[in-house]
């Protein structure tokens, strides 16, 4: 009887969630302190009814339940036990579930970092979460039941998709929606300000450590998406420009924006309409992300489902959320004023290019994305949006990005005063240049235009990250967490502009068909083909590949690709092997057998740096995470609370 246990732990969810978004708007609107009271039971009760759902829905997995229809159709008797249990989110149904589980652990958690805010305020806060959660609950359960009966039962599993038993993808899609639904407690705060009409400098500094946490888990979960595509799909690139990938990157700009944006209206009470609309904008394009993965409308390999019922429900859904969000956004925003002034070359210029560049970003992604879409709504026959498309759009506000980091960081608030900073600027910039021009033309041949410009940048914005904290070391003056973050997540990210210009630029790449003994020149590697050997696992088939790589005479890997084939499904995959050698990633592929002489499809690439994109992207991710765990932002949220409620109840009404 668990299913059906988890079928009525998913019913009093949706309605605890209903009493939650209720009591959440609905008891500080009236001044009703019962129904303020009742909000934080509420938030715990559902997420202990929605954990055990999933708690139940992974019994029948563990179980070989094939009653169940979502485990009968993502499992199988021979599947392992770590891929039975992650096979939770293998699909649509269940990879919602996850979704519901991560929003109301989320929700947990603001309310009990919201013991310290103003109760009303937070409140309203969970209250907008209650409301995410109703939808998401009611879609659930009214097109998407992990949890419907099979009668008979099956004798048997169909087998979890084959793409998806690969152990980096088990990890990657909780943490990447670990981010997603982050931004919906940067949407909900950014609501209950609207709604409260408290929208000072007070609720950008309670709501910076959520979004940044958020945006550091979407950056891990968008790496390992890109790791994962790198080794398994068996083309060897890291990044498709897929649909289902740009919608996981277009949030991570806005939100990349929100977080700078939240940092100006925290420290200066600037820019504060601006943030609200980004806070909107992360959480919508979130939204627009799982219409993309589950309404079928566009096709990809990382899609869950393609039903247009469910995406007609989830269109619904985002169309009365994120209208009413703008609904607020246009009552309140004309009433912010800020008589706070800076000078064009102070920081708040800076970040505010950038941000407005990070939606300019943001918004080509989107129209190349959607346009496909368009094109077949209105009849315009098919059309096909790749990298001849992305790339140069995207750099066009990249660039200019880059360069004005590397300059902001120098400034300071209000009046930037960059002259005092003049020689640091020209040092750090003749240094990087120079670094630059050795790595292109030095290090490497046959570099491209673009090349040393892109690993100028690179260098710059790490040397100009690190010129503070050096400073400060110097004097020995204290790096409060909040710098010390922001320095590591800046460094990062120069380390993946230097990383993804180099792969971009020196790339060899080389599809060759060999019999057993036979070689292939590769940038200067030799690959000698030894032969296939016949593969078992636990639930596929298939060939292995043995490839002796030398290079002028000395032995410098073995390489060992894989073809399988998976028994169930029948479906055939491409296992890569991948080694490291003085800081090139060599990869082989194996491809289909040629017939006759024994001669099998190698594809054999050789990427410089590109390990060094991953390393960057959670490099990034421990800056936001060391910034979001600076003790100023307890400090100040207790005493802020602590001012609100000696204020009285009229502070908090609006």
């Amino acid at each position: 009887m668990l299913p059906e246990l988890g079928h009525f732990a998913l019913i009093l969810a949706l309605l605890l969630a209903a009493l939650q978004a209720f009591f959440g708007i609905a008891g500080p609107w009236l001044g009703r302190e019962r129904w303020i009271a009742a909000v934080t039971p509420a938030v715990a009760g559902q997420f202990v009814m929605v954990a055990l759902a999933a708690g139940c829905l992974v019994a029948a997995f563990v179980g070989y339940d094939f009653s169940v229809a979502y485990v009968a159709d993502n499992s199988n008797s021979a599947l392992p036990l770590f891929y039975r249990v992650t096979a939770l989110w293998g699909a649509h149904e269940g990879s919602l579930l996850l979704w519901i589980l991560l929003l109301a652990a989320w929700t947990v958690a603001v309310a009990f970092g919201a013991a310290r805010l103003p109760r009303h305020f937070a409140a309203r806060v969970l209250g907008v979460l209650g409301v995410v959660s109703f939808g998401f609950l009611l879609f659930t359960l009214a097109t998407s039941n992990p949890f419907l009966r099979l009668d008979p039962p099956a004798a048997d599993g169909a087998d979890l998709n084959p793409i998806l038993q690969d152990p980096a993808l088990a990890v990657h899609p909780p943490i990447l929606y670990t981010g997603y639904v982050g931004f919906a407690v940067a949407f909900a705060f950014a609501c209950a300000a609207m709604l409260e009409g408290r929208m000072d400098q007070s609720w950008a500094r309670w709501t910076r450590p959520w979004t940044t946490v958020a945006w550091a888990f979407l950056t891990c979960g968008i790496a390992l998406g890109s790791f994962w595509a790198y080794y398994e799909l068996g083309w060897g690139g890291f990044w498709f420009w897929d649909p289902v990938e740009n919608a996981s990157f277009m949030p991570w700009l806005v939100g990349t924006a929100l977080v700078h944006s939240l940092a100006v209206t925290d420290k200066r009470g600037l820019f504060k309409s601006w943030t609200l609309l980004l806070a909107i904008l992360a959480f919508s394009l979130s939204m627009l992300g799982t219409f993309l993965v589950r309404s079928g409308v566009l096709v990809s390999v990382h899609s869950f489902a393609a039903d247009p019922k469910r995406g007609v429900f989830i269109l619904a859904f985002l169309i009365v959320l994120v209208g009413g969000a703008l609904t607020l956004y246009a009552w309140r925003a004309p009433r912010l004023r800020s008589t706070a002034g800076f000078e064009l070359g102070a920081r708040e210029s800076f970040l505010l290019f950038n941000n407005v560049l990070l939606v300019i970003a943001a918004a080509t992604v989107f129209a190349g994305t959607l346009a496909p879409l368009i094109s077949d709504a209105l009849r315009l026959g098919t059309l096909s949006v790749g990298a001849p498309y992305f790339n140069p759009t995207f750099m066009v506000s990249m660039l200019p990005l880059l360069a004005l980091l590397s300059l902001g960081i120098h400034a300071g608030w209000k009046r930037g005063r960059l002259k005092d900073k003049q020689r640091t600027l020209l040092r750090t910039l003749l240094a990087a240049a120079v670094l630059g021009c050795a790595v292109a033309f030095g290090i490497f041949a046959g570099a491209r235009v673009l090349t040393p410009v892109g690993l100028t940048l690179g260098i710059w914005i790490i040397l100009a990250s690190l010129v503070d904290p050096i400073d400060r070391w110097r004097r020995r003056l204290s790096l409060p967490r909040a710098v010390l973050g922001m320095t590591i997540a800046h460094v990062g990210l120069g380390l993946a502009v230097i990383a993804l210009t180099t792969v971009q630029s020196f790339t060899v790449e080389r599809d060759v068909a060999l019999a057993a003994g036979a070689s292939a020149e590769v940038g200067g590697y030799q690959f000698r083909f030894e032969g296939v050997h016949p593969i078992e696992g636990p639930n596929y088939g298939g060939a292995g590949a043995r490839v002796a790589v030398t290079r002028g005479g000395a032995p410098v890997a073995i390489l060992t690709p894989e073809k399988r084939q998976y028994w169930v499904q029948r479906q055939l995959t491409s296992v890569t092997s991948i080694r490291m050698s003085r800081g090139n990633n060599l990869l082989v592929a194996l491809g289909d057998d040629l017939g006759g002489g024994g001669r099998w499809s190698l594809r054999i690439q050789i990427r410089p740096l590109v390990s060094l994109i991953w390393l960057a992207a959670f490099v990034m991710a421990l800056g936001g995470v060391l910034a979001a765990s600076d003790r100023r932002y307890r400090a100040l949220r207790a005493a802020e609370a602590a001012t609100a409620h000696a204020a009285g109840p009229a502070v908090q009404g609006s």
